[in-house]
């Protein structure tokens, strides 16, 4: 279920948002203007595939997947996004319909700024168009590696890659080494079963690689994690 939050809720967002820091007082005034803040409970989709792509979207907290679901009812998961992510830029900036769903795998907050002001801000901000071929060359090399451990590698270096994606400091800043993520959301990631992510985990831990407590994983080792399994 959405919730629309008023705009006061946008302040300190747009404040702690790495692309907005610089940005002229007058651009994020707008900004924090047209931002809405909707809430969504965990199995809600916040967009679905076919909508078209008005806004440009944040999580504020929480955690989404990007996901679809072909036609005989394969579902195949791109990422998760966690606090701290902006997505689907690139669907904003050629004005098309989502390609994808978007899924809340948790209580989430997601922020939407129209279409009419990402574009304004890429025609008037220098820093933001900086901060976006950043973001777009971070999400293709995020994508790349996600079809090849997809097709190569076994099912704990999947999992390892998987929580690794989620410790991004260009696409997710801010985040440090601890994720409060659960071992099912992990499995949803990693199109695995709660049960095979709980072992693969273990497998990381025994191997110092993280230390997993309830609802919490903490990153002990980032680059054994993402070379996991080669």
């Amino acid at each position: 279920m959405q919730n629309a939050k008023p705009n006061a809720d946008a302040n300190d967002l747009i404040d702690r948002c790495v692309w907005a820091r610089d940005l002229s007082t007058a651009q994020r005034d707008h900004v924090r203007a047209v931002t809405v803040i909707r809430e969504y409970d965990q199995g809600d989709y916040v967009v679905h595939k076919g909508d078209m792509a008005d806004h440009w979207l944040g999580v504020v907290e929480g955690i989404v997947k990007i996901t679809t679901v072909s036609p005989s009812g394969k579902s195949v998961t791109f990422t998760g996004v966690p606090t701290g992510g902006w997505f689907g830029e690139g669907a904003v900036l050629k004005s098309e319909v989502r390609k994808y769903d978007v899924m809340a795998l948790r209580r989430s907050r997601i922020a939407f700024i129209p279409r009419e002001t990402f574009q304004w801000l890429l025609e008037t901000s220098l820093p933001f168009t900086r901060f976006l071929l950043t973001q777009f060359n971070e999400r293709l090399g995020q994508f790349i590696a996600a079809v090849e451990y997809e097709r190569l590698l076994d099912i704990d270096s999947r999992v390892a890659r998987a929580v690794s994606s989620l410790f991004n400091e260009q696409l997710y800043p801010g985040l440090g080494n601890t994720i409060e993520i659960s071992q099912e959301e992990i499995g949803l990631l990693a199109g695995i079963s709660r049960q095979r992510a709980n072992q693969a985990l273990k497998v990381l831990e025994q191997q110092g690689l993280v230390r997993v407590d309830y609802g919490v994983i903490e990153v002990l080792d980032l680059d054994g994690l993402r070379q996991y399994g080669e």
